[in-house]
């Protein structure tokens, strides 16, 4: 397995196309919730990702979003994880990894998420607070989170 970070202009063409079949696969289809999963956030983005050595195949996936895209503070967005890898500590690793090149390579001290309600308890395990009330994001109940280095 083999950790990528990269801009929306280094991805191949195989990789954009395994990252955004791997986010319609858990996104649009497993939690039934049609929405429009691309925008132009993705130009603006680093992608981080594993994917198995010597394959195309995506395993784990987010992006990471500077300060002035999404909120004034950056975040981590579009968080997936295969099927094959649930359970394995992969996700838990891969959002380690995240806060620790927007806190090293950006030198930001804080990171704002919109979370899944249901992932709340797995994002406060990584130093990430409740901001505001729970909230429907695409049918689905999301909940404001932070993260500060302080």
């Amino acid at each position: 397995m083999e950790l990528l970070i990269k801009s929306f202009a280094d991805l191949s063409n195989r990789e954009l196309y395994y990252i955004i079949r791997l986010r319609n696969e858990v996104f649009v289809v497993e939690q039934s919730c049609p929405y429009q999963d691309t925008d132009e956030k993705d130009l603006e983005a680093l992608h981080l990702f594993y994917k198995e050595k010597g394959s195309d195949h995506i395993l784990a996936y987010c992006r990471l979003l500077p300060a002035g895209i999404s909120y004034a503070d950056c975040s981590i967005g579009r968080v997936v994880s295969s099927m094959q890898v649930r359970k394995t500590g992969l996700g838990r690793r891969m959002m380690q990894q995240a806060i620790d090149f927007i806190r090293n390579e950006w030198k930001e001290k804080t990171i704002r998420i919109s979370a899944q309600l249901y992932l709340k308890a797995f994002y406060e395990s990584l130093g990430f607070i409740a901001t505001g009330e729970v909230y429907p994001e695409d049918n689905i109940p999301h909940i404001e989170m932070l993260w500060t280095s302080e």
